[in-house]
């Protein structure tokens, strides 16, 4: 049997989970996620967890939150003035807003709080800070 090593292109299918059960991700009723073994495409705790296996593997992988979206950054939250943003833009906490950083490029933001004077934003990804764990079923090598 083929082992997965680096540089493969793999198919995998996939459920994301936090450590309380919660599915924040799945290929369910999907196709397999597709990538390159080692090359960045996707959270590095998961990469490293590939080698090795073989077609019709399945296996449960926990990775730690620096090994997978970062820790939560504070100086990713900024509060801003409410009057600085549009009327006809929602500001309930939850809703998901893109900005612009200075050099151009969509930032997606997240309203974390809301007052009579400010709106907070966060930058972080949503699963920042978060432990994960995977329940993979390695499908395809090429």
């Amino acid at each position: 049997m083929t082992e997965v090593k680096s540089g493969d292109t793999v198919h995998i299918h996939y459920t994301g989970t936090l450590l309380d059960g919660t599915t924040f991700d799945s290929s369910e009723g999907r196709d397999p996620l597709s990538f390159e073994v080692g090359s960045g495409q996707i959270i590095p705790g998961l990469d490293v967890a590939l080698p090795g296996m073989t077609v019709g593997d399945t296996k449960v992988v926990k990775v730690p939150s620096e090994e997978a979206y970062g820790p939560l950054n504070p100086e990713m939250r900024q509060a801003v003035p409410r009057d600085g943003i549009p009327a006809e833009i929602p500001l309930e906490v939850g809703t998901q807003l893109q900005m612009q950083t200075p050099d151009g490029q969509a930032m997606p933001v997240t309203v974390v709080d809301v007052d009579e004077a400010t709106v907070t934003l966060d930058a972080n990804h949503p699963l920042a800070g978060k432990d994960l764990q995977f329940d993979i079923e390695l499908v395809k090598i090429d």
